[in-house]
């Protein structure tokens, strides 16, 4: 076992658990609290949680990570959901490899995941690019913003 960087995204240097195993890297998800095979977008992910822990100050009991969901019948999994000091749902995000293009289709994915959840912000990332949104349910629509606000500085 070991800390290693695999390709450098544009967050900080995070220490994420990655070991071999059967000639496979494993990364440790220490929210779900078990090795998982370290995909592109298994890396991304890891480290927008930690972004979300260590800078965005969220408590681990708030995170919840790829969960089910239906939309129109259709069985759906989104990545990372935050919930706020009430458990209201608060940010969701969607992760995507570094090596994809944040399109219109990543938007249009979270956001018809959104509709289901309702979340006040949004982020897509593919680990070098983020895009963040605060959702304005009057007007219908998301507005971007330069980032996420901290989890303690919502919670007056």
């Amino acid at each position: 076992m070991h800390f290693c960087r695999m390709n450098r995204l544009n967050f900080p240097d995070f220490k994420l658990l990655i070991k071999s195993k059967e000639n496979k890297k494993i990364i440790f998800d220490f929210i779900r609290k078990k090795w998982l095979l370290l995909t592109p977008e298994e890396w991304v992910r890891q480290n927008i949680i930690s972004y979300l822990i260590e800078i965005k100050k969220y408590p681990k009991t708030r995170l919840q990570i790829e969960r089910s969901l239906t939309i129109n019948g259709k069985l759906k999994r989104y990545d990372i959901l935050t919930r706020d000091k009430d458990f209201n749902i608060d940010v969701l995000v969607e992760c995507k490899s570094p090596t994809t293009k944040i399109s219109k289709a990543a938007f249009d994915q979270i956001a018809q995941y959104n509709l289901a959840l309702s979340s006040k912000y949004l982020m897509v990332s593919n680990g070098i690019k983020h895009y963040f949104c605060q959702m304005d349910y009057e007007k219908k629509m998301y507005v971007f913003i330069p980032e996420l606000p901290n989890y303690k500085s919502k919670q007056k």
